[in-house]
């Protein structure tokens, strides 16, 4: 590692030779990309010497002088002998004048010059997952009721299932729901066999309209700045911490979200869950940061005695306060929970008072940690927060996120030590040179003898039995949530029919707020992303309570009617 970055160009040449074309528009699919790995441009290789060419060596010690704190990191880890030039560009005017900000490189091909198979497997396609692939069809995960119980939220004109990491922010971008339609492949239906920078593959077809706006039928503009950090951190050192706006800071909550979006490239940047000057293992995700150092706080992470502890450490020498974590040891529970997590990242309406609560206040960058049991009693009773009203009956909602981190942490799995990266990547695998980490993250259902059948875990059971299990217990789930889902439904139009027939407004109230709680139980299980495998009793808990809760309220009104 000492000088093999400095050798950028061999580095490029050797990763040129791995990696295959498919940033620039191709008219066939290349030989990767057919056997199911990484179709990555080559430009990639190119540029991942590009921050040093131009470039002498700094003196490290000159630059910790200003940046002692990045200097102590330095110091710590494997990366000590890394020099500045390769990640920063433009060291030569900085230290001329430190006014002169130098260059930061938040690209993939950053740490790929040095670690191009993790590099090469994070940027893999999961070609049995297509894209786009609507979540509310009738052989996915929230058919049917959909639109009626979450009308008229965002989430209703596209809610689509995941692909891989390196597309999610390609994936937002051009998502129906989010930018109203701007945001198109440039070459149309291509962009699905596409792996690289956002703005190669993307293009603004309304580059004259500076801020949100619908520019096609059955969109919507619900992309907002915090929702862009969990897609994204290239912005890392123009945001405040929190996201608060500061007279420093280009970027905040508040700040213009089609212009931020227009500024970043790179989905989950390496540097996420690795700190590249320390080589530790760390999470930066403020709102994480935030609910994991409140030691007063009752969540998932706090209840757990056995928790991995963290470091948090101040950022300085931009005038506004940042912070990272680093972790005490790899926990990728941790890592993951900075975006597999349920987070408020919208604005909403005070449960008590009515009054509007904006991107000004801290609850729309917020994470509880809390399960789906938990949910209804922090967001409606302890922060007062509500998402939205439903268009039908009008009952305060509230609109889940992707609560994989708090569903699986107190799971029997969990408990065990189990970690996400254990059954979601293969973990160690063979390479050129050796053994590297595996970093491309799929279902443990496509890779169930690397996940399930390996020593210490379900070794007595063969591929087949593994893959049924996890189907038998989604199936079971997904039946349970069939059921919620129809009770919810009848529940609206019992609302509806006790209205017409002049029920008194406090029973009205009483089945709008049992509609708010059983929502909540429902709606948590079509945002989390497991069909339940990630807690099968949790799951169910949550989903007959739902049910109970709709069927009394359904009798009450009927009662309230006769």
């Amino acid at each position: 590692m000492k000088t093999k970055v400095l050798l950028l160009a061999s580095v490029a040449t050797l990763t040129l030779v791995m990696l295959v074309a498919g940033c620039t528009r191709t008219t066939k699919t290349s030989k990767k990309a057919a056997d199911g790995s990484a179709d990555t441009a080559a430009e990639f290789a190119i540029e991942a010497g590009k921050a040093a060419q131009g470039q002498s060596k700094v003196k490290l010690a000159q630059c910790f002088e200003c940046h002692d704190t990045v200097g102590t990191l330095h110091k710590s880890g494997t990366h000590k002998d890394v020099n500045c030039i390769s990640c920063h560009t433009e060291l030569a005017a900085h230290l001329a004048d430190s006014a002169d900000r130098p260059g930061t490189d938040t690209s993939w091909q950053s740490c790929g010059q040095c670690h191009a198979q993790q590099m090469d497997t994070m940027l893999q396609v999961s070609y049995h997952r297509p894209a786009r692939d609507e979540k509310s069809q009738p052989t996915n995960r929230i058919p049917v009721w959909y639109d009626k119980l979450m009308a008229p939220h965002g989430f209703t004109k596209e809610h689509a299932l995941t692909r891989p990491h390196a597309l999610m922010l390609i994936d937002q971008y051009v998502v129906d729901r989010a930018f109203g339609g701007r945001f198109q492949p440039k070459h149309g239906w291509e962009y699905v066999l596409e792996t690289g920078r956002v703005w190669d593959i993307l293009e603004d077809t309304h580059p004259e309209e500076p801020g949100q706006k619908s520019f096609l039928p059955q969109t919507a503009t619900a992309n907002n700045p915090v929702c862009i950090n969990c897609k994204t951190a290239d912005h890392i050192l123009d945001w405040a911490y929190m996201g608060d706006p500061d007279v420093g800071a280009k970027w905040s909550r508040t700040s213009n979200s089609v212009q931020m979006a227009k500024s970043t490239n790179y989905g989950i940047n390496c540097f996420f869950c690795h700190d590249p000057h320390a080589a530790k293992p760390r999470i930066i995700r403020d709102a994480l940061i935030e609910a994991l150092s409140d030691e007063t706080a009752d969540n998932v992470y706090t209840r757990d005695a056995n928790r991995t502890k963290i470091e948090v450490i101040t950022m300085g020498e931009r005038g506004y306060e940042r912070k990272i974590a680093l972790l005490d040891k790899p926990d990728s529970r941790l890592m993951c929970a900075q975006c597999h997590v349920e987070y408020n990242c919208n604005p909403g309406t005070n449960a008590e008072t009515g009054e509007p609560v904006g991107f000004n206040s801290r609850l729309t960058n917020h994470y509880p940690l809390k399960n789906a049991l938990e949910l209804y009693t922090h967001y409606y009773e302890d922060i007062k927060f509500v998402d939205f009203k439903n268009k039908f009956d009008g009952a305060p909602l509230w609109k889940g996120q992707h609560p994989e981190f708090e569903t699986y942490y107190e799971s029997t799995h969990s408990k065990l030590g189990v970690g996400c990266a254990d059954c979601h990547t293969q973990m160690s695998v063979k390479g050129e040179g050796g053994k590297f980490t595996d970093h491309f993250a799929q279902s443990p259902r496509h890779i169930a003898k690397a996940a399930c059948l390996k020593s210490g875990c379900h070794s007595q059971w063969t591929e087949e039995q593994a893959i049924y299990t996890m189907d038998s217990v989604k199936a079971y789930t997904k039946g349970r949530m069939r059921k919620a889902e129809f009770w919810l439904s009848t529940l609206i139009d019992k609302i509806n029919e006790a209205n017409r027939a002049n029920v008194s407004p406090e029973v009205l109230e009483a089945a709008r707020k049992a509609h708010s709680q059983a929502h909540i139980l429902w709606e948590y299980w079509t945002a989390e992303n497991s069909d339940g495998f990630h807690n099968p009793a949790l799951a169910r808990q949550s989903l007959t309570q739902s049910i109970t809760i709709s069927t009394n309220a359904i009798d009450a009104l009927d009662n309230a009617m006769k």
